[in-house]
């Protein structure tokens, strides 16, 4: 009896092939014919997968016309940074025409150091949206400031994950920023110019007129005989309380235009208000100059005494403190000048919102006036904890502080 063999799978059939084929070339067709009308933008890429396809719906769709008329550049990106779509927008702001735009790097664009800085910030970009901002390297080789918001995107069919981006350029705002600047120094400016004034006068008139005064009241008082006692205490009451105003008064214009800073220096001018607030709030401060010699920048100087000024009358009307260390000395090429106190503490960001838009006054007032030496002055607060004031004002080489002194 022979033994059956077993019969290999039947092949499709040749007809099968070609239907698929068939199939398959109209697909393609359709696709090329959807490239050249503009219903699809495609972009070849190299990635690390090999060749990848992507196709980005957009003529048809009202969407597109909203991203062509922003003002700001919107891009999307592959996870190696390569730029799938681009607006003309950004191709604007970089100066160079879109097909050369389109399928090249991100990077191009960047700065080593703001490659990197994207990089990490991309990898945020999977749960949050994120903000940066970095310089633009345009054709043209000029910069150009500006903030990208980059976002994560899913495709729901291919499960592919792309980058949006949106670039707004900075230019106009950086340049109103600086206008504002200027108008805040330029206020800074009046505001001291106007408090000399007003020092003047009350040195000049009003403390010469309550001397004056003080002077009658106590020629009063030393007619008075002792058979008109209660007459004489009221003058010598009174002589007494024009004393004390006239102390007062001297005391608000030393404040308004401290003359001893030309003179003494600024760490006696610190001493003197540290001892004056100690003796009128009961608050211990202590004042730490280190080993410091020459001179700052009057400018310099007067921009620290204001800010010690505000950073005291922060700790009388809202810190509740007991105790506060001020120390001043020079860090390099830096003068920095910390302020703290052992006081309740506040939340410095809500602060911040409720001062903003009140000009000079408070924290941002203490931040106008580090700026406008070209220092910075950061805030350190929470609740219970205290506050930490630090400013950092830049100093020329050759420039050393004023000798030391502590109180």
């Amino acid at each position: 009896m022979k033994k059956a063999r077993s019969l290999p799978a039947s092949r499709p059939a040749p007809e099968d092939d070609l239907a698929k084929l068939k199939t398959r070339l109209a697909e393609a067709e359709e696709t090329i014919r959807a490239i050249r009308s503009g219903e699809v933008d495609v972009v070849v890429v190299n990635a690390k997968k090999g060749v990848q396809l992507f196709t980005l719906e957009g003529a048809g769709h009202a969407y597109r016309v909203l991203i062509e008329s922003m003002n700001e550049g919107a891009l999307t990106l592959t996870t190696d940074k390569v730029i799938l779509y681009a607006n003309q927008s950004f191709a604007r702001m970089i100066k160079c025409p879109l097909e050369q735009v389109t399928g090249s790097s991100f990077r191009r664009f960047l700065s080593r150091a703001d490659g990197s800085a994207l990089r990490a910030l991309m990898k945020q970009a999977a749960t949050t949206g994120s903000k940066m901002q970095v310089l633009l390297m345009a054709g043209d080789g000029s910069q150009l400031p500006v903030q990208i918001s980059v976002r994560e995107l899913t495709n729901d069919d291919s499960g592919r994950v792309t980058i949006g981006m949106v670039v707004t350029d900075l230019t106009e705002a950086r340049r109103t920023e600086e206008l504002l600047r200027a108008l805040a120094n330029r206020v800074v400016q009046v505001q001291e110019a106007e408090r000399g004034r007003v020092a003047l006068e009350l040195h000049d008139n009003i403390t010469q007129l309550l001397c004056a005064v003080l002077f009658s009241s106590q020629a009063l008082a030393d007619k008075l005989s002792a058979s008109n006692g209660p007459a004489k205490k009221e003058a010598i009451k009174l002589r007494q309380m024009l004393g004390a105003t006239a102390e007062e008064v001297e005391r608000i214009s030393r404040r308004l235009r401290p003359s001893a800073l030309e003179h003494l220096g600024l760490a006696a001018v610190l001493r003197d208000t540290a001892t004056q607030f100690s003796v009128r709030t009961g608050v211990t401060v202590k004042l730490d100059c280190g080993s410091l010699i020459a001179r700052l920048p009057a400018d310099t100087e007067l921009a620290l005494f204001r800010i010690l000024q505000e950073a005291l009358k922060n700790v009388e009307e809202h810190a509740r403190a007991r105790h506060v260390t001020v120390s001043l000395g020079r860090q390099g090429a830096f003068v920095e000048m910390v302020i703290n106190d052992d006081g309740v503490g506040f939340n410095s960001s809500q602060h911040a919102a409720r001062r903003k838009g009140q000009g000079v006054l408070g924290l941002l007032g203490m931040q106008e006036r580090a700026a406008h030496v070209g220092g910075v002055l950061t805030v350190k607060s929470g609740r219970r904890v205290g506050t930490e004031v630090l400013v950092r004002i830049p100093v020329a080489p050759e420039t050393d502080l004023p000798t030391a002194v502590s109180a």
